[in-house]
């Protein structure tokens, strides 16, 4: 999908729409990214343009989708690309398991989706294996290092537990992926780059 220069950046300005390299194609509104979310994603890419030092790409997680959704979205900000994933919630966000998140939370221990921006830390191998550190850059989720709330890959994400299940797995709270997609997401994000999670 290409989104349309328009559709990127509406009425938003500043660093976000200066980083654009060349006219985008004209296409009718995404279907599968919310035009509002993508508005607010840009201002908080503004916002935090001090601490977000790479602004080629950003990531959009749209939480108002249900987990069986490709609904973790790649943004190219020059071209206007979008590639789109399936990413879970953390299971304190839903605790019947119903494959919609139903809450966010900051607090440690909630095993909660965070809202938020996010910066990303650079990459790492963990008890997930390749995974991306984050920093929380809002009142929402600042607690993100310490509940050490990263993204990583997952088992009980991909298309075959959509099939089987209607629905992903949940994970602690992270941004878990499914390990398929988890190295080209990991190269195009890296370090100094911001994720935005939230639901409209």
């Amino acid at each position: 999908m290409i989104l349309s220069r328009r559709a990127l950046f509406g009425a938003t300005s500043g660093l976000a729409a200066a980083t654009l390299l060349r006219p985008l194609s004209a296409v009718a509104a995404a279907p599968t990214i919310s035009p509002t979310l993508l508005r607010r994603g840009l201002a908080a890419l503004d916002q935090h343009a001090s601490a977000i030092l790479n602004r080629d790409v950003m990531a959009i997680a749209d939480f108002a989708l249900p987990s069986r959704s490709p609904r973790f979205h790649l943004v190219d900000i020059a071209n206007g690309r979008v590639s789109s994933y399936l990413v879970a919630h953390g299971r304190g966000s839903d605790p019947g398991h119903t494959g919609w998140l139903q809450r966010f939370s900051n607090a440690p221990q909630s095993h909660a989706t965070s809202a938020g921006a996010y910066r990303t830390e650079g990459i790492y191998v963990g008890s997930h294996g390749r995974s991306i550190r984050l920093s929380g850059l809002d009142s929402s989720n600042n607690n993100a290092l310490p509940r050490a709330i990263v993204v990583h890959g997952a088992w009980y994400v991909s298309d075959a537990m959509v099939r089987a299940h209607g629905v992903l797995g949940r994970s602690e709270g992270c941004f878990a992926l499914a390990s398929t997609c988890l190295p080209e997401i990991l190269d195009r994000l890296g370090s100094g780059r911001l994720i935005y999670a939230d639901k409209v």
